[in-house]
């Protein structure tokens, strides 16, 4: 049963339905799944999330998906691991390190966000699915598709180094280099999406995409005995900022 009731800019409200859309067509801002959080509050519970199988679906009335996954069904549940002397250098008494460099199938956090695209890209019945990268994200699409029998075409800036797409040409993706930097390709990308049936990920899929995100801080929060923790401390990647300590009410 899918609790999604549409889809809702972050930034004026404006609702929309659950559609392939990149942003609001009056601000611009981002999209976000809004969900009948009063009908889930009487469906899910924690016995329920701990009698399923350990990977991120455990939390599939808080996810944007209308059936079952299709990919993605090993992803997610990684290890929470103590760092104790770590923690006493830091003058920490309750140190924790989430590690998602164990995440399947592409050991990247972006195996979270791209089961969850590659999925919605099934149930929209998309031919293809696709992404601007420079790394990480195009192994993940590729690997998911791959998985999905769906054909992935990857663009990149032409001047990045070979090294970070070998990965992902294992996996039978396109790769196409296109001239100019990364906001150049994530413009073709999005030019592309508004004339073919194709998924970009991070361009039409995006509302749905970034979903999968939230499924660390759910793993969090249930490893921890579900009690949030004091602070969590974000290092700085290529899709973060630099490191910043986040303090949780």
């Amino acid at each position: 049963m899918s609790f999604i009731k549409g889809l809702q800019c972050r930034e004026c409200g404006k609702q929309y339905p659950s559609r392939l859309q990149a942003g609001c067509e009056d601000c611009f801002a981002p999209l976000e799944v809004d969900y009948d959080y009063a009908a889930i509050s009487k469906s899910l519970t924690q016995e329920r999330i701990a009698s399923r199988p350990a990977n991120l679906w455990r939390y599939r009335e808080l996810l944007p998906i209308e059936a079952e996954p299709v990919v993605g069904l090993a992803t997610g549940w990684t290890p929470m691991v103590r760092a104790d002397r770590l923690g006493r250098k830091l003058g920490l008494d309750h140190l924790y390190l989430k590690n998602d460099s164990v995440s399947y199938p592409t050991l990247s956090f972006k195996d979270r966000v791209t089961s969850m695209a590659v999925n919605k890209a099934l149930e929209f019945k998309l031919e293809a699915v696709g992404c601007a990268s420079t790394g990480n994200l195009a192994n993940s699409v590729a690997a998911q598709a791959a998985a999905a029998g769906l054909p992935a075409y990857i663009l990149i800036p032409e001047s990045l180094e070979r090294s970070k797409i070998t990965a992902t040409q294992i996996y039978g993706a396109r790769v196409v280099a296109v001239r100019g930097n990364y906001d150049d390709v994530n413009r073709l990308c999005a030019q592309i999406a508004e004339r073919h049936p194709w998924g970009f990920v991070n361009v039409n899929l995006r509302p749905f995409y970034a979903e999968g995100s939230k499924t660390m801080g759910f793993e969090i929060a249930e490893q921890l005995g579900w009690r949030a923790p004091t602070s969590i401390v974000v290092p700085r990647t290529d899709a973060f900022p630099p490191n910043r300590v986040c303090q949780v009410p």
